[in-house]
């Protein structure tokens, strides 16, 4: 998933667990392990869910967030221009509804580079179904 030298990397926005840790799929932690960049809202939350499942940052991890998010955009297009894939995660839940990403995967888009989601688990449907 790092890519190559013909490929543009992918942006994967990534779905985190809401509440407990091991709710990450296996697709999720895969693309965590295996993608050239983590970029997350706050990097001590993400470093100890990588931790959780035994996946090093081995320095990939990298702080993106409101304040720093517009600076940032470039050099995530041009690493995936160059065929890095990047990992988008929020504190918990899907980045984007409500957490920084959106004026990155706006870009991502507008550049026509791949973008990709790992859904995760619902804590609505989860909630509704033991509400009866």
């Amino acid at each position: 998933m790092t890519g190559g030298d013909t490929a543009a990397g992918t942006l994967w926005v990534v779905a985190t667990p809401i509440g407990t840790l091991d709710d990450l799929s296996p697709r999720a932690l895969r693309v965590l392990d295996e993608v050239g960049v983590l970029l997350a809202e706050d990097t001590r939350r993400t470093r100890a869910l990588l931790s959780h499942h035994k996946i090093a940052a081995r320095g990939r991890l990298r702080s993106l967030h409101v304040h720093n998010e517009s600076a940032l955009t470039g050099g995530v297009l041009e690493l995936l221009a160059s065929g890095v894939s990047v990992a988008l995660v929020s504190d918990a839940g899907t980045p984007v509804l409500s957490d920084p990403g959106f004026e990155l995967v706006r870009a991502v888009r507008a550049a026509m580079l791949p973008v990709a989601s790992v859904p995760g688990p619902s804590a609505f449907t989860a909630a509704l179904a033991v509400a009866a």
